[in-house]
């Protein structure tokens, strides 16, 4: 006789259903159809988990140019002085003083100018 092992499979199947909850129509109901709709949904979660990181660092240069721009730099002359200034301040955290602080955003903008200044006359 052949043996299937039904209850761990009914388990199984169930687990799937079970994360499938709330899918419209079959996806939701039918093991078939839950299994596929959560296989893509778990590809497409992995992968735009990395786009989550591009997109919001994107967000954060416009940020930072738009704040730049206001005070009569542009972006890339920004970060270039910050780094002739040797100042290490990552990107979220420059985007957040620039919409939060703009006093503190200015007093940046100044140590980037004079970093530019220093590295023209060197």
């Amino acid at each position: 006789m052949r043996v299937t092992n039904a209850p761990a499979s009914r388990k199984r199947r169930r687990r799937w259903l079970k994360a499938a909850k709330g899918f419209w129509l079959r996806r939701g109901k039918l093991y078939r159809y839950a299994k596929d709709a959560i296989d893509h949904g778990r590809q497409y979660a992995y992968r735009d988990r990395k786009n989550k990181k591009r997109t919001f660092r994107g967000l954060w240069n416009v940020r930072i140019n738009a704040a730049c721009r206001s005070a009569g730099l542009t972006y890339s002359r920004f970060i270039e002085g910050l780094k002739a200034s040797n100042v290490e301040v990552n990107r979220k955290v420059l985007a957040d003083i620039a919409a939060q602080d703009e006093a503190a955003f200015l007093e940046l903008v100044k140590v980037a100018q004079a970093g530019l200044e220093g590295k023209a006359k060197a």
